[in-house]
This record gives structure tokens, C-alpha cells and sequence, in this order.
């Protein structure tokens, strides 16, 4: 159980959550008509990019919490790596991989189209997310290095240099959003990664980076974001009980 958090805000947070399954636990039945299911945990970010997705575009799911530090033996069947997020649909097909699952999303179910159909706008926008993914690992190299109390002041910088580019990139581009005028596939992707600027103690940077700052507002106010969000105490709560390789970290604020 999480300690530190307010019960009102915990509450709040929570209230969309359900525990995780374990290893012994049964699997479930299958996906019901109308629905598709989604194998997440509460605070992956990776797991969090599909669940905006499927929140941006209003698709009906369901969502099935895998503890990651004692997986059920059946899940294997539903990730052949053990990983989150996965997707299954209705007749059984099993889909892996963040970036996968969210352009099978976009493809699979009409209206609101999140990816750009123009060919080099979309090559234009896997490009910046190659570059995200190193922005990604220096973070986990902030969390790591803090974790160990080391100093983090060296991997600061190179994360700064990183968020710099980005920072170029939206100011070139001219737009509120890295996807253009409103919010798109990109954003998506990349937001999990800014929601948890706490947790890797590098909130400060936003202020240096004003495009990049006032992407972030805009982002606090969309309602897929808002749909999906963890409160900063309670995403703090549950990298601490992470960072002490806690098997209770995946149901953290839960009864």
C-alpha cells in the first residue's frame, strides 16, 4: 500500500484502476463481442500510450492489470515476451509492441484519425519518435542513477541537450502540437514520458524550453490525457515501491 498520498486524490486516481492479475491467477475468459481487451499495468508509460489511443478515438475495451513482477504462466500466451501493453481482440488475435498496437488502433477503427496520411509527414513523424527513444533511455538513466545515489548531474545535461532538439524541432515546425495544430499520434506517443517530468526530477527543464512548456499545458488539458492520468504523489509512490523491487509496486493505492 502506498504511504504519502491524500485519500481525496488517491481516490480520484484510482478510481478507473483495478488490482493486477498474479501468478496463479486464472486467465480470463475471452474478450466479449463489441469490446477489445488491452493487457496494461496501472504505471507503465508504455502501456499508457495505447490507453490514449483508445481513449482519443472512443474505442470500447477492457483493460486487464498484469503484475510484471509475478506474471500469471498464461500470459505468456497473450505476450510472448512477458511484456505490456498487449492487445487481443475478439476472435483471438494477439497484438505486441506500443508503436504496433497504437497504428493497428488508428488503422483497425475509423474516425479520428491520429496518424497523417501524407507519406513523408508520416516518415517525419517516426523520425522524432527514433529521437524520443533516446530521450526515453536518459531518463531511465536519471531514474537509475538516483536510485543508486549517484549523481545525476552529467545525465541531466545530456537529457537537456536531448529535450533542446525537441524543443528545435517544434519550433521549426511552427505548431501547438509536434503532430501539427491538434493533437496527434506523436503527442500521444511521447506524452506518457512527460507526464512522470517528476519522477525523473527534471521539471525544471520544461521552463527552458517554452515550446516545448507550452505543449505540455495544452497536453494537461486534453481529455485522452486527462482520461488516463496519474496524479505526480501517487506516480512518486509507486517508483519508490519499484525502485525497492516491491511486488506490491503494480497495486499501489489499492485496498
Amino acid at each position: 500500500m502506498c504511504t504519502g498520498i491524500s485519500s481525496d486524490r488517491l481516490s480520484a486516481a484510482m478510481s478507473r484502476s483495478q488490482r493486477s492479475l498474479v501468478k496463479g491467477s486464472p486467465a480470463p475468459g475471452p474478450v466479449p463481442e463489441g469490446l477489445i481487451r488491452l493487457y496494461s499495468m496501472r504505471f507503465c508509460p508504455y502501456a499508457q500510450r495505447p490507453l490514449l489511443v483508445l481513449a482519443a478515438k472512443g474505442i470500447k475495451h477492457e483493460v486487464v492489470n498484469i503484475n510484471l513482477k509475478s506474471k500469471p504462466d498464461w500470459f505468456f500466451e497473450k505476450s510472448p515476451l512477458g511484456l505490456v501493453p498487449s492487445l487481443e481482440t475478439p476472435d483471438g488475435k494477439i497484438i505486441h509492441d506500443s508503436p504496433i498496437i497504437c497504428d493497428y488502433l488508428d488503422e483497425a477503427y475509423p474516425g479520428n484519425k491520429l496518424t497523417p496520411a501524407d507519406p513523408y509527414e508520416k516518415a517525419e513523424e517516426k523520425m522524432l519518435l527514433e529521437h524520443f527513444s533516446t530521450v526515453i533511455s536518459t531518463l531511465y538513466k536519471i531514474f537509475f542513477a538516483k536510485k543508486d545515489n549517484q549523481n545525476t548531474t552529467e545525465v541531466k545535461e545530456q537529457f537537456f541537450e536531448k529535450l533542446k532538439k525537441l524543443e528545435e524541432d517544434l519550433t521549426k515546425k511552427n505548431t501547438p502540437y509536434f503532430g501539427g495544430q491538434s493533437v496527434s499520434m506523436v503527442d500521444y506517443m511521447m506524452w506518457p514520458w512527460f507526464e512522470r517530468v517528476n519522477v525523473f526530477d527534471v521539471l525544471e527543464f520544461l521552463e527552458k524550453t517554452p515550446r516545448i512548456n507550452a505543449w505540455y499545458k495544452l497536453m494537461l488539458q486534453d481529455p485522452a490525457v486527462k482520461e488516463t492520468y496519474t496524479e505526480p504523489d501517487v506516480l512518486l509512490a509507486f517508483y519508490k515501491l519499484y525502485s525497492q523491487n516491491s511486488v506490491d509496486a503494480a497495486d499501489c493505492g489499492l485496498d
